[in-house]
């Protein structure tokens, strides 16, 4: 009876995951067309649209990370889901949400500071998802041969976390919003691309050795 239900639970979570996602992920989508939209300021020439276009692809870019890490987490492993993975999307919205409201040079060090509190939690999120699947046997072919997560391999996520609320901060305090705006802005964009390309090339790696383990 239990490992029926553990396999239905297993079977069902990827789409329950992906669905509740992608809602949450439209929804966002919209609030920040309709932040363009209310902002005709930003198809002026000035140097303050420049970073507002800056703020609002380096937010896209963010919702099409998480996008990206679920879809090919849910993709690559199966594990028998906990309640939090239900819960974790939507906190991941809320905070989604909270980021497309701050949009705009007055709120600088509050934007930087939610989109530090989202890295944190979507990396979180996925971790739990990562050890959860390690223990399940259908994802031996991956798991054996990547060693476990120790402290060094959350490095660049923390720096990336402290580095982004420092440069929340520090444009708070000094009312900044010229070069180091665009700079911290910038590097805030990288930092999100660079993400992507690692994700990327972690889904090269789990088909390559899905594909060393498939006989046929």
């Amino acid at each position: 009876m239990n490992g029926g239900m553990r396999e239905r639970a297993k079977a069902h979570m990827p789409m329950v995951l992906l669905t509740l996602l992608s809602i949450i992920q439209a929804l966002a989508l919209e609030l920040t067309w309709e932040h363009i939209s209310d902002q005709p300021q930003l198809f002026e020439a000035t140097w303050t649209a420049t970073l507002a276009w800056i703020q609002v692809v380096t937010t896209l870019l963010g919702i099409l990370l998480i996008w990206l890490l679920y879809s090919t987490m849910v993709m690559r492993f199966r594990w028998v889901p906990s309640t939090s993975d239900t819960l974790f999307p939507f906190a991941i919205g809320l905070i989604e949400f909270t980021l497309i409201a701050m949009l705009g040079p007055e709120h600088y060090m509050g934007w930087f500071l939610v989109l530090a509190l989202l890295f944190a939690i979507t990396h979180w999120s996925i971790q739990r998802i990562m050890v959860q699947a390690r223990m399940d046997d259908e994802n031996a072919a991956f798991f054996s041969k990547v060693s476990p997560a120790i402290l060094r391999d959350f490095m660049p996520t923390i720096a990336t976390c402290t580095a982004l609320a420092g440069f929340g901060i520090a444009l708070g305090l000094t009312g900044h919003q010229g070069i180091f705006a665009l700079i911290a802005l910038l590097l805030a964009a990288v930092a999100i691309i660079f993400q992507i390309h690692l994700n990327a090339r972690y889904w090269r790696q789990a088909m390559a050795l899905d594909g060393e383990s498939d006989p046929g």
